[in-house]
């Protein structure tokens, strides 16, 4: 066996689960041929050698990390809700007062995908500067069928110029529209479903996504939402129980569901229906922290059911204005108690897994794309404990330096 590069004088946080915390291994090599890894191991074993040998000089590497829930494509600036939830008002609130998702939805729609594309550049190059790999962008901001198609093209483009992994989420279903207000059922059946089809058709998803809530759709009209994107051969996934109990999570579990994502009133049906089906809890806690949440996700719960749980920014204009996972992962570990370990799993393997990636890319395996973070640190909690620090030396994506 020759590699195309070996990388040598490693300490490995494999993040394959097991006895041995993060999945370490010490004074170990990685062998990468083909964009993969094609060896991994001590030192003492490395068994051939390569085109290319570097030295790591005893960093840590971890897989490259997966945002597994952004919304960073948009346009327009809602920093006047800033102040008004500062002032006392609710989120929903707002959001019926014409505000939130509504107010980004006018921005969008006078944009096209090459200018959506173009802002949001700048806050891809903020998480890539911290590791990550692989990032989720959905739409969600159009509400149009060629403004939804749109945002779907300039998030696909990001993955070009980037040299990130994008994974494209449609979320149309993401509010009602204002000239389908009080006929939501409509708004799914007239643009939602037929959204679904043109872009399988033109291979610009690679899931579906909805909001169930009460200032949204109900869980029947996502049920007819789902049968749609399983017909089209997409996986689905659902913004489930934020602000109240709809039923989200078992919904999604359902109909074998990638994620739930928020999940703070979730409850044990839910939590039961998704260790079942296998579906991802994504925590995000930069949703909780910016609309002033007191109900916090069931983590306690969750982990006792074996449910899988990630961890994301929910980059968002609004509700979640943050392009720092590991800002994220703090959080989720200060407020939500998760640890360090699962923080970091949740930022890389169970941030894979929901998105369907799981195979290819979250851990350091024989056979996986050879994606990676290097960092300068002394234990792999530095990367969660540190707020504002990027301890990140260097990225490697598909076997490459980036």
């Amino acid at each position: 066996m020759r590699f195309d590069r070996l990388l040598t004088h490693a300490r490995l946080a494999t993040m394959v689960p097991g006895e041995v915390a993060y999945g370490a291994l010490l004074d170990a090599a990685i062998g990468i041929r083909d964009r993969r890894i094609a060896w991994i191991g001590p030192m003492s074993e490395v068994p051939e050698t390569a085109l290319e040998t570097e030295s790591l000089d005893g960093r840590w590497v971890t897989p490259a990390l997966v945002d597994c829930h952004t919304h960073l494509v948009f346009a327009g600036d809602r920093s006047d809700e800033f102040e008004r939830r500062l002032a006392g008002e609710s989120y929903a609130g707002i959001s019926r007062s014409g505000g939130g998702i509504r107010k980004t939805v006018e921005a969008t729609r006078k944009a096209g995908a090459a200018e959506l594309a173009g802002g949001a550049l700048s806050r891809l190059d903020a998480l890539s500067a911290e590791g990550v790999g692989t990032i989720e962008i959905k739409s969600g901001y159009g509400l149009t069928f060629e403004s939804e198609l749109a945002m779907l093209r300039a998030a696909r483009s990001l993955g070009l110029v980037s040299g990130l992994r994008v994974s494209t989420t449609l979320l149309a279903a993401h509010s009602i529209p204002v000239e389908y207000e009080g006929r939501s059922g409509a708004y799914i059946d007239e643009v939602c479903i037929p959204l679904i089809r043109e872009a399988a058709r033109e291979g610009l998803a690679d899931a579906v996504d909805a909001y169930c809530e009460s200032i949204a759709f109900s869980p029947e009209e996502i049920r007819r939402l789902f049968i749609a994107a399983k017909a089209a051969g997409l996986p689905v996934k659902l913004h489930a129980d934020q602000l109240s109990d709809t039923g989200g999570a078992k919904l999604v579990a359902e109909f074998d569901g990638l994620s739930a994502d928020h999940l703070e009133f979730t409850n044990a049906d839910g939590i039961a229906a998704m260790a079942k089906a296998g579906t991802v809890a994504v925590i995000l806690p930069g949703a909780f922290y910016g609309i002033g949440e007191t109900q916090k996700p069931p983590v306690a719960a969750l982990r006792a059911a074996g449910v899988p749980m990630a961890v994301a920014t929910d980059a968002n204009p609004g509700t979640s204005p943050m392009v720092s996972l590991l800002t994220a992962a703090n959080m989720a570990c200060n407020l939500f108690g998760l640890t360090v370990e699962e923080a970091l799993a949740g930022v890389t393997r169970e941030g894979a897994r929901a998105l369907g990636l799981a195979k290819d890319i979250g851990t350091l395996e024989t056979g996986k794309r050879a994606d990676l973070a290097i960092w300068d640190v002394e234990r792999p909690a530095e990367i969660i404990q540190w707020i504002g620090l990027r301890p990140l030396h260097g990225r490697i994506l598909g076997g490459e330096w980036l």
